[in-house]
């Protein structure tokens, strides 16, 4: 079945005195294509996580975010009062040596002295923590794949749409096939009999006449792109992530129309093409959106 490559998914989970958030989000790619913004707490894993979002996504331009969000009682910067004290006996002591003004407003001075306000974050991941937060990224990527095949699934009508489309269309070809024949065969033979005394061997002229007709057969090429065509349906349905072998099976299909219209020489017949060409470039758009 198909997936795309188009995908969302987050998770929120409660630990503790704190929030642990998931997001993860895709876009079509013809690698993996992997940028991550890891809180610093769990940067010891990001190998683990990499290889959980390689193994679930496979390729992709992928978008991956973890974050802590902390309750406001546990989450406010320290003040530290002893580098402060320190501060004031060192300006205080300047002050009166220079006969610099001691500051008008203390608090606003010493608070911006460096590191009184300076975060020290030594918090240690425990075992516990990293498997709730493991299973957010597990749960998160779940649902990314969830979307891909919500998505793949909508892909998959359209794509199915498209063929039955090119399938019509080559049915069509048919009748024109058949009438271009007696047609080219008409307008040689008219010309022949314009010219009074044009001397000919009728059987060397049927001999032409089929060689030429034979050159612009389209037998073989609507059999190939029927097997193509059938080809593209049973891929669909298969393994998962194919879309580089639709691709290529689109790429053949495209060959096999070109040629069609290449040899028609008839206006009906490359009309017919032209909307072939016009079904198989919608599905070529939307096939590079396919796992």
């Amino acid at each position: 079945m198909i997936q795309s490559m188009t995908g969302y998914g987050k998770v929120v989970v409660a630990f503790k005195e704190k929030k642990i958030n998931v997001e993860v989000k895709s876009l079509n790619s013809k690698t993996l294509d992997l940028s991550t913004r890891i809180a610093p707490l769990y940067r010891e894993k990001e190998m683990e996580i990499r290889q959980m979002i390689a193994a679930a996504l496979v390729r992709g331009k992928v978008d991956f975010a973890i974050w802590i969000e902390k309750e406001a009682n546990s989450d406010a910067t320290p003040i530290n009062g002893a580098l402060i004290d320190n501060y004031y006996r060192q300006i205080k002591d300047i002050a009166a040596r220079t006969g610099i003004p001691e500051p008008a407003d203390w608090f606003y001075t010493l608070l911006r002295m460096p590191d009184v306000m300076t975060k020290t974050d030594n918090e240690q991941l425990d075992d516990e923590e990293w498997q709730a937060a493991r299973q957010a990224v597990a749960q998160a990527l779940e649902q990314l794949v969830a979307f891909r095949k919500q998505e793949g699934a909508a892909l998959q009508k359209k794509f199915e749409e498209k063929l039955d489309n090119i399938e019509a269309l080559l049915h069509g070809i048919e009748p024109y096939e058949k009438s271009r024949v007696e047609k080219i065969r008409g307008k040689i033979i008219e010309g022949l009999k314009a010219i009074p005394e044009a001397d000919y061997d009728k059987n060397r002229l049927e001999q032409e006449l089929i060689y030429y007709i034979e050159k612009l057969d389209i037998s073989e090429e609507k059999q190939r792109l029927a097997n193509h065509l059938k080809y593209f349906r049973d891929t669909m349905v298969g393994e998962e992530a194919q879309g580089k072998k639709l691709g290529f099976i689109a790429q053949e299909m495209g060959r096999e129309i070109n040629t069609t219209g290449s040899k028609s020489n008839h206006a009906e017949m490359q009309n017919i093409v032209v909307r072939m060409k016009d079904e198989l470039e919608q599905i070529k758009e939307q096939v590079l959106n396919a796992l």
